[in-house]
Formats: structure tokens, sequence, C-alpha cells
């Protein structure tokens, strides 16, 4: 397990913690948990039951948490933190149904960043929310 990865499992568990991986509103002392602008990121393959579930810790100042860091960052900045106006990336995405479910909690420009969208396909994902959700690079 590398330092990174080491860094990202003990920050979902502060995160965990804190509330700000349950259902329940987060409290304003922990969105002073990391300093500057993050995101606790995770994406769900299959339906919301599903157990097959990866996550990570995006930190931009400065960029590190997943292997699109800097790029993930850099578009989110652009778009002021607001997932949902990530450039949509023009492409071909096949219409094979392969549903998966994009989280997002932190704080950005010191404002609460809470998202979440299921998409049709890792491929429709990717077009609409860039390099965000990108953690296997």
């Amino acid at each position: 397990m590398t330092l990174l990865t080491r860094a990202a499992a003990a920050a979902g568990a502060l995160l965990a913690a804190a509330g700000l991986l349950t259902a329940s509103p987060a409290h304003a002392a922990s969105r002073d948990a990391f300093p500057g602008n993050w995101l606790y990121l995770t994406v769900t393959k299959g339906d919301a039951r599903s157990s097959d579930t990866r996550g990570t810790l995006l930190l931009c100042d400065p960029p590190q948490g997943h292997a699109r860091a800097a790029e993930a960052c850099a578009e989110l900045g652009a778009a002021h933190g607001d997932i949902g106006r990530v450039p949509v990336r023009s492409g071909f995405c096949t219409m094979i149904w392969a549903p998966v479910t994009v989280r997002a909690r932190g704080q950005w420009e010191g404002r609460p960043v809470k998202f979440q969208e299921t998409y049709s396909s890792h491929c429709v994902m990717r077009a609409r929310t860039g390099s965000v959700f990108a953690l296997d690079g």
C-alpha cells in the first residue's frame, strides 16, 4: 500500500468519523477538515446497493489524490467547483447499460460541495465529468 493510498484511506476514515460520508448534513466544523479545495469522491459500479465502490480524497492545493488530480483540479477550477458545469467532452459512447453512480462531498472556494449522479456507463460519466471521477487513471 503506497503512502498516498494510506493517506487517502485515513482521510476517508476521518471523513466518515466527521459525518461527511453519511446521508446526514455536514456540520460546520467538518468543512474545515482540510485546508483549501478538496473533495471526497466515490464511483460505484451498478446500482446503489452495489458493494463495488472506489473512492479517493482529491486535494487541489497542491493537486493530489488520484491519477489525474492535476487535470481534475484544473477542470473544477474552471467550473468554480461545480461538477455539473465541467465542460462536456465530445466523443462516442456505446449504448451499453452499465450504470455507475458518482458522489462528491467536500469544499471548494470555502463553499460546501455535494454532488451525486448516476450515468448509464463509465464512458458517459467521463464525458460529463471529465477527469474528476477518473479514479483509475
